[in-house]
């Protein structure tokens, strides 16, 4: 495995699930926690979970992924159901690690995968941690503008620095001042690969059938989830509506909802110390013995 240079002992490497071959970050020991990244243009793990790695990885196993159509995975999801084909592929990459269950954590796309992970599989995930989850809702009313912006960013005029600026630091976060110019450079440079261009992984549903497969809120599964779930959402988050949280809360058995002031999507880079705090806490009481 191949050090990264940027976290101290973190290590990385590919890894074969299925047709596709899984960029997989690791640090610390003990009980696993994967982590799964947000589906904006350029998004990969190591950069959505940047202020959270080392002070996660004090206490578990912390795998942290590029997901498939993302960072140095390959390219292509399915669009008719791309939760699931990404949840298929993470649970994969459990029986590829020789992972029987792991706590996972998800931002957005990220919490939409982990979410389906638990639907389809309950008894491999021991608990859930969700920052403003994808797939809430979301064909009971019209997409916000953030949603929009993230969703058209290959269309029209297709890629560019003006557009990623634009979204992340007028939706994605809620200082914006706060994102550095570099940061912004990296997403862009991710996002103009030819592979993501020629196959965005993120899109609009094709139909309304893939659309309705797409909300959690209509799957009768929900109900019947019984994995504990932390939900974390900013309260001006203007790309996933915060009224999910409540959704989830009131339909998921074990839910409880945190909700953020003055914090937009990013809930883990936003507000990364008090999100390290909580997240530690609530995985360590729901670590099997």
């Amino acid at each position: 495995m191949n050090n990264n240079a940027a976290i101290p002992g973190l290590t990385s490497r590919m890894v074969s699930v299925g047709r596709r071959q899984i960029f997989v970050s690791e640090l610390g020991s003990g009980y696993p926690v994967l982590m799964l990244h947000g589906g904006g243009a350029g998004a990969s793990g190591l950069s959505n979970y940047s202020r959270n790695i080392e002070a996660l990885a004090k206490q578990f196993r912390v795998l942290v992924v590029d997901m498939p159509g993302y960072g140095q995975s390959t390219k292509g999801v399915e669009r008719n159901d791309p939760f699931g084909d990404l949840a298929s592929s993470m649970l994969g990459l459990f029986d590829a690690l020789q992972i029987k269950a792991a706590h996972v954590v998800g931002n957005s796309l990220g919490g939409a995968c982990a979410l389906r992970m638990a639907l389809e599989a309950p008894s491999r995930v021991s608990a859930l941690v969700l920052m403003g989850p994808g797939g809430v809702g979301t064909t009971r009313g019209l997409p916000t503008k953030g949603l929009n912006q993230l969703l058209d960013y290959y269309n029209g005029t297709g890629p560019s620095l003006e557009k990623i600026t634009r979204f992340i630091r007028e939706y994605l976060v809620y200082d914006g001042s706060l994102v550095t110019d570099a940061m912004i450079a990296e997403r862009y440079q991710s996002s103009i690969d030819p592979q993501v261009v020629a196959a965005p992984p993120l899109r609009r549903p094709p139909s309304l059938k893939a659309a309705l497969r797409m909300d959690f809120t209509r799957d009768a599964r929900l109900a019947q989830c019984r994995v504990p779930t932390l939900v974390l959402w900013g309260a001006a988050d203007k790309v996933n509506r915060p009224s999910g949280g409540e959704a989830l809360r009131q339909r998921m058995p074990d839910c409880d909802l945190y909700l953020f002031s003055k914090t937009g999507h990013w809930v883990q880079w936003e507000r990364a110390a008090e999100f390290n705090a909580v997240t530690a806490g609530f995985l360590a009481c729901r670590t099997p013995a």
